[in-house]
């Protein structure tokens, strides 16, 4: 039987028979959220408060900050203080880890030491830059940041997000297969940004296998033409994801501005009911899945997943 379990504190889980659906959006704190749009109630909120209210709204919310700095073990173990039981967090690797550049400023600063001579004049700095052992501290430093989560109970998968030159090559795969030792048990997801993995059939077989066998989770995306990325719904390992980018290529393609400004899409009611039929064909699949919107600017993932739950839950 489907149905909405709701909680005063906590945002409405979807049960689609035995199969759990969250949604939510891939931030709470976005600028133009906060600041140029009425969806909050008030404007002075305290972070706390900011994080109750969305967490009333929604069961789930993806941590994208971590992506451009690494947490504190004190930021995290706010988060589960200020969160409901039964919320889920799913949080974005720091940028050095996926291959991304990544701001000298973000790293640790006595990690900075770590950082080969050459490289320490830069703004900008990849993982290559580092030395082995100083990219391996910043790995276990980063999993052990997100223990308050974790032991809360809050901690549902962590998501690696790589670039578009990260292409299916024999370094690449190392690069996942050595992911579940480096998490020490915590779940991963994984989204890739070149269509390279899921080009063809035999791509798509090869990608999936290897991500099924190393129990990460393939993050389906629903993204503008532009990125050439397929809207393939496959389910690898727990939890099955959906991430949304919107779908104007225009926005996507935009140079300068704001990060908010490359998701600048508010997605119809059409849409909508598309993604929530995707939704539920993963959720068959899958004990619990995630439906994440990344369109964040102003109020438009909000009311996107809003409505989103509703038609998910009315399929």
């Amino acid at each position: 039987m489907r149905g909405v379990s709701k909680d005063v504190l906590l945002g409405p889980v979807l049960h689609l028979g035995e199969h759990v659906v969250r949604a939510g959006t891939c931030s709470w704190t976005d600028r133009t959220l906060v600041k140029d749009s009425e969806w909050y109630p008030h404007k002075t909120m305290t972070a706390a408060e900011r994080l109750a209210f969305y967490a009333a709204q929604f069961p789930l919310v993806e941590v994208d900050s971590t992506y451009y700095a690494p947490p504190s073990e004190q930021t995290a173990r706010a988060w589960a203080g200020n969160s409901p039981d039964g919320f889920a967090f799913d949080v974005k690797a720091y940028s050095l880890l996926t291959g991304h550049p990544t701001r000298l400023a973000s790293l640790w600063s006595d990690l900075r030491e770590g950082v080969l001579p050459e490289h320490r004049d830069r703004e900008r700095i990849y993982a290559t830059h580092l030395s082995p052992d100083a990219l391996e501290e910043a790995w276990r430093r980063f999993v052990s940041a997100l223990e308050p989560l974790r032991e809360a109970g809050r901690l549902r998968s962590l998501l690696f997000q790589y670039p578009p030159w990260f292409h299916p090559r024999k370094d690449t795969r190392a690069e996942l297969e050595r992911l579940p030792e480096r998490l020490g048990g915590l779940r991963a997801m994984v989204e890739f940004r070149s269509p390279r993995w899921t080009a063809t059939p035999r791509d798509r077989e090869r990608t999936l296998a290897l991500l099924e066998s190393l129990e990460l989770a393939y993050v389906c995306v629903d993204a503008p033409p532009a990125t050439e990325l397929p809207r393939l719904l496959a389910v690898t390992s727990e939890p099955a994801v959906l991430r949304c980018h919107g779908r104007s290529d225009e926005a996507w393609k935009r140079v300068g501005g704001s990060a908010a400004e490359r998701f600048r899409y508010l997605y119809d009611d059409r849409q909508l009911r598309e993604l929530a039929d995707g939704a539920r064909e993963l959720a068959e699949q899958a004990s619990e899945t995630h439906v994440l919107m990344n369109n964040c600017y102003r109020d438009y993932a909000v009311r996107n997943a809003e409505r989103l739950i509703e038609l998910i839950g009315s399929g």
